[in-house]
């Protein structure tokens, strides 16, 4: 099955602040995170036939990329999280139960802030044609297909 994502780049000049504080990984959230990221990514991994469809089983699947990897956490729950890798947003996850509430617009427009203020160069990010939830967000704030890719 052949499989299309869209690089995309933010394409506007300013960017919108966020109304929420996202900390940096922590260790005891893991069984959290795994849980949302795999919730969050089933479906697509399913129907894309990309096996296994629970993908996160393990901490050392993420050891080294923990410290780009930032939580949004209320009261000791995780509700989402994203990940800046220099300039590029990755792994944009929010719990089943907190989606529709705006909080993936909020941990976008972090991301974003936390990538100006440590580098001028274009922001970026990934995101399957599949996923036409995330691909709409993206656009409404401001990014743009800069390259289509097929994966397979």
């Amino acid at each position: 099955m052949e499989i299309i994502a869209y690089e995309m780049q933010y394409a506007k000049d300013s960017i919108e602040k966020s109304n929420i504080v996202c900390i940096p990984f922590e260790q005891k959230y893991f069984q959290q995170y795994m849980k949302i990221y795999n919730d969050c990514f089933y479906e697509m991994r399913k129907s894309l036939a990309i096996e296994p469809y629970n993908f996160l089983g393990d901490y050392e699947q993420i050891r080294e990329k923990s410290k780009d990897i930032f939580l949004l956490v209320s009261e000791g729950e995780m509700i989402g999280s994203v990940a800046c890798y220099g300039s590029e947003i990755d792994d944009l996850i929010v719990s089943k139960k907190q989606q529709g509430k705006g909080y993936g617009k909020q941990l976008l427009l972090w991301a974003m802030n936390y990538i100006r203020q440590r580098s001028p160069a274009p922001i970026s990010l990934h995101v399957a044609k599949w996923n036409e939830r995330a691909l709409m967000l993206y656009k409404k704030v401001g990014f743009e297909i800069a390259h289509i890719e097929r994966v397979r």
